[in-house]
């Protein structure tokens, strides 16, 4: 009977912390984490399936979650992101899979130059430590206007938070690759 008891009662206390009409997990906008894709290796590159998500889509929702608090390890808005965790919740926001670290995006293909970033591509640096030439981390482009370069990203600097930034020295000198996404940006 005491197990019985503790069925119902676990089943209560999951089912009553669902909203009603809330998408299944997995469905475009439901902001639960998608598991994430195993990373590549330098003989195996991974693709991320962006499905029918454009990059405008993408970036608009990215924007939207613009001053966002920074917190390391999390993927949830209302504790705050890291950066690869801002970008794991903004893919998954549109049910597209993604590695989780950023250090997980070092072999996904394609690597495009950084003179033909589009929005939606992905921008990769190293971690605060510019001579440790590891990916620690990551944004998203949301502009490239000749020399002006914008990404969005949660930094732990000054600015602390979701914000857009600037390709400014200090991210040149930590830059490591420019990921094309979304197969449209090719054209």
């Amino acid at each position: 009977m005491k197990r019985i008891c503790g069925i119902l009662l676990l089943a209560f206390i999951v089912f009553s912390c669902h909203k009603q009409g809330s998408p299944s997990i997995g469905a475009p906008g439901d902001h639960a984490a998608l598991p994430p894709l195993a990373p590549g290796t330098a003989d195996q590159y991974i693709n991320i399936q962006t499905g029918n998500t454009t990059p405008a889509e993408l970036v608009t929702f990215a924007r939207s979650l613009t001053g966002a608090p920074y917190e390391y390890g999390s993927t949830d808005p209302e504790q705050g992101f890291d950066c690869s965790g801002f970008v794991t919740y903004v893919f998954n926001h549109f049910g597209i899979r993604v590695p989780r670290p950023s250090v997980d995006y070092t072999f996904v293909n394609q690597v495009i130059d950084i003179k033909k970033a589009r929005p939606g591509d992905l921008i990769l640096f190293t971690g605060s430590d510019s001579t440790t030439r590891i990916v620690g981390h990551m944004g998203i482009v949301v502009s490239n206007h000749g020399n002006d370069l914008k990404f969005i990203h949660a930094t732990s600097r000054d600015d602390n938070g979701v914000v857009e930034t600037p390709f400014i020295r200090y991210y040149q000198e930590r830059y490591i690759k420019t990921i094309r996404v979304f197969p449209q940006n090719d054209k």
